[in-house]
């Protein structure tokens, strides 16, 4: 760990006075800086800042000014850039990210949290992993591509939108409005997969995300006559939907499998811990092993990887303290596997809700969204890149649990991949959304290579 960290210093200190190589991890961390130091929470500054200051480097690069687009909407905006290949052959290539991020209080950081601040080895602010430092990476290597004239095979085009970690209507136009813009076949997004090093640097595994759980939240909903306090009776609408959240919390619904889970549980389970290697594979080979598979879910960092998942999440009740409650309501949110409706997991809740509580569905994204296939042009070309720095690591499909602007595009038909390249450390040091948000300088200087290697792997020009 301590010579990471040691390697990650000189590579900071080195930026200024170091070969052109270098010269763009130099750039990077300006615009990283740059955008870092923008607020871009819903309802706040927003994101058009960072578009527009991403906008001025594309256009002082040479980038026609028809070809970098800041698209306003809500108190936001997304950034589009379009690298043309000369005699494009195939349909381009989307790179997709966000600009926006989950607010933060600087009361609870231990370092002001829109500063980029270099220390230890690391780059801490908000959005450093999720995910500003993913698309400052995705805009350097297009830089570098039209920089070095890369010959590519087709037009690769970054999309950025301004509100993934609220509403998602970037990702809503991307499919819809602004479709035409871009037309791509197929999306690599920065807002998945990437990879874990041990503290001897000997590296985990990186992950190829090819599916989301799909997302909807369901309402429980109580009702009585009510009354006076001070005459109870059994029937109660508090009571009867506490009863139904017992029963919610004890609930488990059926383990699942698919091609990505598959591919997932039999590649993880050689980095695992002897018992949860071996249900991993046992399930991996009957996805009717019960036991197997609530071994797999009774593990903190598997939750949720082959099950439905419902939890409840807001909670409210009643009108008056010296009054019967007419109503009780509880918001609960569901994690959906791939490929089950909605409404089917609706029917299921309200078995377990029972007859006195009624649940409705409050809404739903990507309903019955199937993964996209694991093909040999993406695997290929994601393997090579993470190999290039990393020779002979497993490569390891995933599911992930929650939820990306990706999502949106899977579920219209666009085959989108989770394919970035950072790492960390400490697998279980995740700090997105949480406190001292955090990435190390060298995997953030490493991941410029690799989105660099990953779109000329995927456009026809591989280094040799």
């Amino acid at each position: 760990m301590r010579a990471l960290i040691a390697l990650a210093a000189l590579c900071v200190a080195g930026t200024a006075h170091a070969a052109p190589a270098t010269d763009w991890r130099a750039r990077a961390d300006g615009l990283l800086a740059d955008a870092v130091a923008v607020p871009s929470v819903d309802g706040k500054t927003g994101a058009r800042p960072v578009a527009e200051r991403l906008a001025r480097e594309f256009l002082a690069a040479g980038f026609p000014a028809a070809d970098v687009r800041v698209l306003p909407y809500k108190q936001t905006a997304a950034l589009m850039v379009r690298l043309r290949a000369a005699q494009p052959k195939r349909g381009a290539v989307l790179l997709l990210g966000h600009m926006d991020v989950v607010d933060a209080r600087p009361e609870d950081w231990s370092r002001d949290p829109f500063k980029l601040i270099a220390e230890g080895g690391h780059y801490y602010g908000r959005g450093t992993s999720d995910m500003k430092g993913g698309f400052v990476a995705q805009a350097i290597a297009l830089l570098r591509l039209k920089a070095e004239g890369v010959k590519l095979d087709r037009d690769v085009i970054l999309f950025a939108t301004g509100d993934e970690e609220s509403e998602g209507e970037g990702a809503a136009k991307i499919v819809g409005e602004w479709r035409p813009l871009h037309n791509a076949v197929i999306a690599l997004n920065a807002d998945g997969g990437g990879g874990s090093i041990d503290g001897a640097g000997r590296p985990l595994g990186f992950r190829l995300q090819t599916s989301e759980k799909t997302y909807a939240s369901f309402t429980f909903t109580a009702r009585n006559r009510g009354g006076h306090s001070s005459r109870p009776r059994a029937d109660n609408a508090i009571y009867a939907l506490a009863g139904a959240l017992e029963r919610l919390s004890a609930y488990r619904f059926a383990p699942m499998l698919n091609e990505t889970v598959k591919a997932y549980l039999e590649n993880s389970a050689p980095l695992r811990r002897p018992e949860l290697a071996a249900a991993m594979r046992a399930f991996a080979k009957d996805p009717t092993d019960i036991k197997a598979a609530d071994r797999i879910d009774a593990d903190d960092g598997e939750i949720g990887m082959i099950r439905t998942t419902c939890v409840a999440t807001l909670l409210g009740g009643g009108h008056a303290e010296n009054a019967l409650p007419q109503t009780a309501t509880a918001t609960v949110n569901c994690r959906i596997f791939p490929g089950v409706p909605a409404e089917q997991i609706r029917t299921e809740l309200q078995a377990v809700a029972g007859k006195d509580v009624e649940v409705t569905k409050l809404n739903a994204f990507g309903d019955g969204t199937q993964p996209s296939p694991l093909t040999d042009e993406i695997v290929g070309a994601y393997t090579r890149a993470v190999r290039a720095r990393h020779p002979g690591v497993a490569i390891i499909p995933e599911m992930t649990p929650g939820a990306t602007d990706g999502g949106r595009l899977r579920a219209n038909g666009i085959p989108t991949y989770g394919v970035d390249g950072l790492w960390r450390v400490d697998p279980d040091d995740m700090r997105a959304h949480g406190k001292d948000e955090r990435i190390l300088v060298e995997a953030f200087h490493a991941d410029l290579d690799h989105w660099y290697d990953l779109i000329r792997n995927i456009s026809g020009a591989p280094r040799r």
